[in-house]
């Protein structure tokens, strides 16, 4: 399992919020270029990157930050937060990003999505899957998708998509520990596969993910609280003794 730390920008700063709410938002660093290179100190390859201005106006607000990260940092990184069109994509693949999250326009245009999956790879494509009480939610968390995650998940499957990252926004900031039935259900379904995000919050939790058969976990707030080393979870996922 791949640990991806996170980093998300609101006005070029990173910070966190609790469960979505953009009006409970902790600010943690003015600089999260130093943040990124501090992750990659501790034996971080891996980058998860949103821009929460960019998932609320559906603009890549905070690029200029998001291209220095990727240009400094010397990991693989992936971007998610706004990314609505064509355009978008190719800036950040063009800026070096490994690969781009499409979540809205995933829900909200399917066809679109096949399209953009065929053209640039279902290895530099993946969705976000963002829910609540079992539904898919868009623009930052806002609106209500109408689709149960399950069927949005076999759904993304049947386009071609390789790897869906799924956050449960009840869990996202709150330190109370990943809800492993949601991840061990979608991941008995086979394919795609499943990225865990929210929640973790202790090496324990990241034990527990191992077992639900996800592919990937986002590790935020238990970093920059100081509840999980991220070394040690780093080595927990890839199976080697801490």
């Amino acid at each position: 399992m791949i640990i991806y730390p996170a980093i998300d920008l609101i006005g070029g700063a990173a910070v966190r919020l609790l469960r979505g709410d953009y009006s409970k938002k902790t600010e943690y660093s003015s600089d999260p270029v130093s943040v990124a290179l501090s992750f990659r100190e501790r034996g971080a390859r891996f980058l998860h990157l949103v821009d929460l201005d960019g998932a609320k106006t559906g603009s890549d607000v905070n690029f200029k930050t998001i291209e220095a990260i990727i240009r400094s940092c010397g990991m693989a990184v992936e971007i998610g937060g706004g990314i609505r069109d064509e355009r978008t994509i190719e800036k950040y693949l063009d800026a070096g990003a490994h690969r781009v999250i499409i979540g809205t326009r995933a829900a909200e245009d399917p066809d679109w999505l096949a399209s953009m999956v065929e053209k640039f790879t279902a290895d530099r494509i993946a969705v976000g899957a963002d829910c609540r009480d079992g539904r898919v939610m868009t623009r930052g968390w806002l609106d209500d998708s109408g689709a149960a995650i399950d069927e949005f998940f076999l759904r993304m499957g049947s386009l071609g998509v390789k790897d869906v990252i799924v956050t449960d926004i009840s869990k996202d900031g709150a330190m109370s520990g990943p809800n492993t039935e949601l991840y061990r259900r979608l991941a008995a379904l086979g394919s795609p596969t499943v990225g865990a995000s929210g929640g973790v919050t202790t090496l324990s939790d990241v034990e527990a993910l191992l077992k639900t058969g996800c592919v990937s976990a986002i590790i935020g707030k238990a970093l920059y609280e100081n509840t999980v080393d991220l070394a040690e979870a780093i080595k927990t996922a890839e199976g080697r003794q801490c």
